[in-house]
C-alpha cells in the first residue's frame, strides 16, 4: 500500500513537472501582410479571372477595365496631332520658299553692286533689292513664331497622349505583391470607380504571431532572437514551429480588450511580433503562442 501510494505521488509530481515546462510563454493571433487593391480607373470590368484561395504572383493582372473609351480618346489626340504636324509642315514650305527666294535676290544684290561700281545701276536698285530681302526675312521670322506657337499646340497633345496612354496601362489591375486573394469584392461584367476596393491580398508565406509579455521576460528575449511557435493540431497536441523575434515594443500597454479578468486588465505588458514561415498550416486570426 504503501509502494502504491509513493507510485502515484511520483506520477502526480512528473505530470505537475511536464505540465510546467509545456507550458508557453506568451499567446496571441496570427496577422499577415493584407493588401486591399483598388481600380485605379472608372469603367466595365471586362476580364477579373482569379477566385478566392487563389495564389497569384507580383506584376499578375487581377482585373482588366474597359478601355475602350481610353482608345478613341487618344485616336482623337492623333487626329489632332496629325493636323499640327500638317502646319507646322505648311510653314516649313513656306519658309523653304522664301529662302529661296532671298537667295536669288542675294545674287541679283550681287550683281548690281557690281553695276554700282561702274555706275551701270543706280542705288535705288539696290536698295529696292535688299528691301525685298529685309521684307522676306521678317516673314521667316513671323512663320517661326508661328511654328512655335502650333509647336507648344503640340506638346499639350502629347502631354494629353501620355495621360491616356498611363490611364489603359492602369486599367490592367495587377497584384503588388506575391500572394493568395482572400477576399473579392466585384465580379467580370459589374462597373467600377477609381478607388473602389477589388480584392485583398495576403501574403501568407510569412505570418506574425504577435503576442504580450510581461516587464519580467523582456530581459529574456531580444529581437532577432529564434523562439517555438505552436498551434493547436486538432488532437489536443500541438505543432511546433520555428520563429524569429522581429519586432519588441519600446513602450508599454495595458492588456488587450480579449482578456476579461479584472486583474490582468490593468497589467502593463508589451507587445511582441514574431516571424514565421507558413507551410499553410497558419492563418490570419488564428490563436498561437510561443515559448522563448
Amino acid at each position: 500500500m504503501k509502494t502504491r501510494s509513493l507510485i502515484i505521488v511520483t506520477a502526480m509530481l512528473l505530470t505537475a513537472c511536464n505540465n510546467k515546462t509545456d507550458k508557453a510563454d506568451a499567446y496571441g493571433s496570427f496577422e499577415a501582410t493584407e493588401v486591399i487593391v483598388s481600380s485605379e480607373t472608372s469603367g466595365r470590368i471586362l476580364k477579373f479571372d482569379p477566385a478566392e484561395g487563389t495564389e497569384i504572383e507580383k506584376g499578375a493582372e487581377i482585373a482588366l477595365i474597359d478601355t475602350t473609351l481610353f482608345h478613341l480618346q487618344k485616336a482623337e489626340i492623333d487626329a489632332g496631332m496629325k493636323s499640327v504636324r500638317t502646319r507646322i509642315s505648311s510653314i516649313n514650305s513656306q519658309n523653304d520658299i522664301l529662302n529661296q527666294q532671298i537667295a536669288n535676290l542675294n545674287v541679283n544684290i550681287a550683281r548690281i553692286r557690281n553695276m554700282l561700281k561702274d555706275d551701270a545701276a543706280t542705288k535705288k536698285q539696290y536698295d529696292d533689292l535688299t528691301g525685298q530681302v529685309a521684307v522676306l526675312e521678317k516673314q521667316i521670322a513671323a512663320n517661326n513664331t508661328q511654328k512655335a506657337s502650333i509647336a507648344s499646340e503640340l506638346s499639350v497633345y502629347e502631354s494629353k497622349k501620355a495621360t491616356f496612354n498611363e490611364q489603359v496601362v492602369r486599367s490592367s489591375v495587377k497584384s503588388p505583391l506575391k500572394g493568395t486573394i482572400i477576399e473579392k469584392y466585384s465580379e467580370a461584367g459589374e462597373m467600377t470607380l477609381t478607388g473602389k476596393p477589388l480584392v485583398k491580398i495576403a501574403d501568407l508565406s510569412v505570418i506574425r504571431l504577435k503576442v504580450y509579455i510581461s516587464g519580467a521576460q523582456l530581459g529574456s528575449i531580444k529581437t532577432g532572437q529564434e523562439c517555438t511557435v505552436r498551434v493547436d493540431d486538432g488532437r489536443k497536441g500541438y505543432t511546433s514551429f520555428t520563429g524569429r523575434i522581429s519586432y519588441i515594443s519600446g513602450k508599454a500597454e495595458f492588456t488587450p480588450k480579449i482578456i476579461q479578468t479584472k486583474e490582468e486588465r490593468v497589467t502593463l505588458v508589451y507587445a511582441v511580433t514574431i516571424n514565421v514561415k507558413n507551410d499553410g498550416t497558419m492563418k490570419s486570426g488564428m490563436p498561437g503562442e510561443a515559448i522563448f
